[in-house]
């Protein structure tokens, strides 16, 4: 019989994991990598980063744009990258502590498209869609952070990252995840983010955005991507690197050897990062998937994918470092079954897997798409996760006889003491878009279908958008800096937010 005793240890709730990988095998995947940069080398398109390189040891062919990582660089870089960093808002309050297991959700990112909610055509968005989205980001609050998530048609291919990163930080107050596709862009995009924090030495102490920085597959780094992370590692800038093998395709077909490239990537990325600065707070992150050879497609919802993900942050969390990856979205193109279950599925195993930045709410068609509509509803979907990661403990559920006394008399505890001191902290309460009335209530209601709650909900949270608190002299500073930017480019007037 179990003890009852006062004096016993108090319980505490269990955080459920998941796991794929055993310690052994993570070991092998590693010396593997390690082996793949030491022998093979990354071909690197920066002059500067293999200028590093060459600086501290690396074996380099400037001819071939090719370097040979060593296992004492590898060693370095992995000492010298912190185990975890904070993200804080436009007002520098904490929001983000990305370390151990803490899980935070932002929006997939650089949408080409949108779902119309209204029409439920797939089109090009412009400026209109994106203060849309950065308004409704604001009153979600399970997604911890913006994401420069749509790419507006209706400015310069030049501005475009500019552009999205001014627009969040006008409309939205939660740190931004973002990333630049050109050299000169990064130079405005630090400057507003200067702005909002009034120094540099401020935004090192308080970062404001993470940067996503992508090697191409296999084994390579373009000069851009590899300017921007010397860049952001130069202001202390978090990055997150985004290797994207494709197993089958650009990567072996297997799961565990798709794990060494990626692995092999992600470690010339974060030495090319501790190198240029020491310290620089990074992500072990990634976007890898498997390629479908029937479609010629990479589905980012396949079972498949997500393992890799969870793996992917087991190496990560394995070297001490904090994880990120592309996962909980969709490939369907509309908000339907399918776009509910793989993101459900995703997002269950991220957060029980413990990656600390989850990107990709809100996203359909293969990292394409963005819909307002599914983003509502996979909030809702990440609070339960994260509610699951809670685990379960008593809260003065022993001893267990008086509850039962009451309930025998009282016939329920609909109203106990008991009930409503810890009914919030037990149970979620889904908002709008989850249908939880019985038949004849919901057909009273209109008997709405779930796109149909979806909209209402889009609709009535940004209709309660509140406005950023940022002063209103940082706001003037940041449209200057983006007017400037812009007529460098040939855009003598900003499209109209409101």
């Amino acid at each position: 019989m179990p003890s009852s005793s006062s004096n016993s240890a108090p319980f505490r709730p269990v955080r459920p994991v998941v796991r794929f990988l055993e310690i052994r095998l993570i070991g092998r995947i590693l010396a593997e990598a390690r082996e793949v940069l030491c022998t093979l080398g990354v071909e690197i398109h920066n002059t500067n980063a293999l200028a590093l390189l060459g600086d501290h040891g690396a074996r380099v062919d400037g001819a071939r744009r090719r370097a040979w990582f060593s296992d004492e660089l590898i060693d370095l870089a992995i000492g010298r990258a912190p185990r975890g960093f904070r993200l804080y808002d436009v007002l520098g309050q904490q929001t983000h502590d990305l370390s151990e297991d803490n899980v935070h959700f932002t929006p997939g990112s650089a949408a080409i498209n949108i779902l119309d909610g209204e029409t439920g055509a797939i089109r090009r968005p412009s400026t209109a869609d994106y203060v849309q989205h950065a308004k409704l980001v604001s009153r979600l609050p399970a997604i911890a952070a913006q994401s420069t998530a749509l790419i507006p048609i209706d400015v310069p291919e030049a501005v475009s990252d500019s552009y999205r990163l001014y627009l969040s930080l006008l409309f939205g107050e939660k740190p931004v995840v973002t990333g630049a596709f050109t050299i000169d862009s990064f130079s405005v995009m630090k400057a507003m983010q200067v702005a909002v924090r009034g120094s540099e030495a401020e935004l090192k102490a308080k970062p404001l955005t993470i940067f996503s920085c992508c090697p191409t597959a296999p084994l390579k780094w373009s000069d851009v991507t590899s300017q921007n992370l010397l860049d952001c590692a130069r202001y202390s800038i978090p990055v997150e690197y985004i290797s994207m093998p494709l197993a089958g395709f650009m990567a072996p077909v297997t799961l565990v050897g798709t794990l060494v490239q990626h692995t092999a990537e992600t470690l010339s990325g974060l030495v090319m990062s501790q190198l240029a600065n020491p310290g620089t707070p990074v992500l072990w992150g990634g976007s890898p998937a498997i390629f479908d050879v029937r479609y010629e497609t990479t589905p980012m919802g396949a079972i498949e994918t997500q393992m890799i993900d969870c793996a992917c942050s087991e190496i990560g969390k394995y070297l001490g470092l904090p994880t990120q990856a592309y996962i909980a979205l969709s490939d369907a193109k509309q908000l339907d079954a399918q776009a509910g279950l793989e993101t459900a599925i995703g997002a269950a195993l991220a957060a029980l897997a413990g990656i600390n930045s989850i990107s990709g709410p809100g996203m359909l068609d293969f990292e394409s798409c963005q819909s307002l509509e599914k983003l509502v509803l996979d909030h809702e979907i990440c609070q339960m996760a994260l509610r699951a990661v809670k685990g379960i403990a008593p809260r003065d559920d022993f001893p267990a006889v008086p509850h039962f006394e009451e309930l025998l008399k009282d016939g329920h505890l609909l109203i106990s003491k008991h009930t409503r001191r810890y009914l919030k902290d037990e149970q979620l309460f889904p908002g709008r878009v989850i249908d939880r009335a019985n038949r004849a209530r919901w057909q009273e209601e209109g008997g709405l279908t779930l796109g149909a709650r979806a909209r209402e909900e889009v609709t009535r949270l940004v209709g309660d958008y509140v406005p950023s608190r940022l002063s209103d002299a940082v706001k003037t500073e940041l449209t200057r800096l983006m007017t400037t930017d812009a007529r460098r480019h040939g855009l003598e007037t900003l499209p109209h937010a409101e």
